[in-house]
């Protein structure tokens, strides 16, 4: 449990400085991407793949593709919002969104599946 603390406190430091850095450089945009990269969804992927059918690991894969339709909701609604309110509301505007769009895919795959 210790290491576990350890690695996870280590990897928020790093990523804070990495993307501290890239923010005050030339290439800022790249901050935005790095959040995205997949590791929590390489872990679930590899717990699906290694415990169910796969049958069940391509399920998961399609609403690993389907679960990006709320980050782009949330993107476009800051995108739009951002010159009409202050930083702070357009951001929240923007978790709303994701709320209400994550929460539309997750009834309608359970409709679905259902």
């Amino acid at each position: 449990m210790i290491h576990h603390d350890l690695a996870k406190n280590a990897y928020w430091r790093f990523d804070g400085i990495g993307n501290s850095i890239i923010c005050t450089n030339a290439i800022f945009y790249l901050a935005a991407l790095a959040p995205l990269f997949p590791t929590f969804t390489l872990i679930s992927h590899f717990i699906v793949g290694t415990e169910r059918s796969p049958t069940d690991l391509r399920v998961a894969l399609i609403f690993s593709m389907l679960g990006v339709i709320p980050h782009l909701i949330y993107t476009l609604v800051v995108f739009f919002s951002i010159s009409y309110m202050s930083l702070y509301k357009a951001l929240l505007l923007g978790v709303v969104a994701w709320t209400v769009a994550a929460a539309i895919l997750v009834l309608t795959w359970q409709y679905i599946q259902g």
